[in-house]
């Protein structure tokens, strides 16, 4: 009997032995029922056995064993990424999604062996199950991965989003306090501090707010509107000043600078890459904007240590940790996500961003066209 005529033949068994264990690994969770369990197993089953019926190329198979499907892995992938959403729904990790299939390979075959097996056929058979547990395997962990990565983005968006409002009470307070003369001045340089965490805080809500919303797909929005670079920049400039009065933040500007942007992102951008060269460099810092054509370019550089070519490869990605000091080591500091954001801004506006880093000096650039479109 071939392996797929056997796999029909006792699918009731196969079956059970498959929501069996996997009650086994529900043992210490919420108590499942046995169709529950069942779920997908007796429908995976079904497509597995009629994968191994289908014709197979040798471009098909080797297509299949890098798991990039073939033949009629569409099939058994569709009901792979359909056990992957049950058993997440059911609260299974990603260990127990693995060791079903590692279990139901290990059922079949056991199974299968205690039959009259044809020696001529039989290795070729367990070969062509086994391409095809391992592509439903892989599609099974991709689905997962991928609804576990959304809903963690979804979690942060909304944390993020609710984070807003108690920051706004504390921002509004301590400008209202500011206001107030009658304050002693230990109170008055209290409140500063709470005013540049507190600004400081609303930035990295805004970067989170804005990864989340480009991991679940989305594109950044933006509305643009007649800007001045130059006035962006200086803006831009106080706002890091007053988070950070020690740094020392050198402006030069040449050319027209007017043109067609999001004045909100763009200054986002600026004070990202501000902030990102103070925390990363030493002396001097550098923000320049230039004029020519229909490009307007910005630039920070720093001094500092060079980046290290592997971190420069991967520099924008998304949570890419950048060299940094020991004391910024586990914070917000260096994860990236300011660099990620300042891309998908450029991008969004139709421009670009690099970065060169060498000896002692490193430069982020950014390129937009005089007039972007929403």
């Amino acid at each position: 009997m071939s392996l797929s005529d056997f796999i029909e033949a006792n699918l009731d068994a196969l079956v059970d032995d498959w929501a069996e264990f996997a009650a086994q690994l529900m043992c210490n969770g919420q108590p499942l029922t046995t169709p529950e369990l069942q779920d997908s197993a007796r429908h995976m089953l079904q497509k597995i056995a009629a994968d191994m019926r289908t014709d197979q190329s040798g471009a098909e198979q080797k297509a299949k064993s890098r798991g990039e499907g073939g033949g009629g892995a569409a099939n058994v992938n569709e009901v792979a990424q359909e056990h992957a959403n049950d058993r997440l729904d059911q609260g299974f990790a990603l260990n127990d999604v693995v060791a079903e299939f590692r279990a139901l390979r290990a059922t079949v075959l056991r199974r299968w062996q205690v039959t009259s097996l044809d020696p001529l056929t039989a290795l070729d058979e367990t070969v062509r199950f086994n391409e095809v547990i391992d592509q439903a395997l892989s599609e099974s962990i991709r689905q997962f991965s991928l609804r576990i990565s959304e809903t963690r983005d979804r979690f942060a968006g909304i944390l993020a989003h609710d984070l807003r409002s108690p920051l706004g009470a504390i921002t509004n307070s301590a400008e209202l306090l500011m206001r107030d003369e009658s304050l002693p001045v230990q109170c008055i340089k209290a409140t500063a501090s709470i005013q540049r965490s507190a600004t400081r805080m609303r930035r990295m809500v805004d970067d989170l707010l804005d990864f989340t919303r480009t991991r679940l797909g989305d594109t950044l929005p933006i509305s643009v509107s007649p800007q001045d670079a130059g006035r962006l920049c200086s803006n831009a400039r106080d706002e890091v000043s007053a988070s950070f009065p020690q740094a020392n933040i050198e402006m030069f500007f040449d050319g027209d600078l007017t043109g067609r942007w999001d004045g909100d992102r763009l200054s986002q951008v600026v004070i990202n890459l501000l902030v990102n060269a103070i925390q990363h460099g030493h002396g001097a810092i550098r923000l320049s904007a230039q004029g020519a054509g229909e490009i307007v370019t910005v630039s920070v550089s720093n001094e500092g240590k060079a980046i290290p070519r592997l971190v420069l490869a991967n520099i924008f990605d998304p949570l890419t940790r950048t060299h940094s000091s020991p004391e910024q080591r586990g914070t917000a500091a260096g994860i990236g996500l300011g660099l990620y954001i300042c891309k998908c801004i450029a991008q969004a506006h139709g421009g670009s961003i690099a970065v060169n880093s060498a000896n002692t000096t490193t430069v982020f650039t950014v390129r937009l066209p005089r007039a972007a479109k929403n």
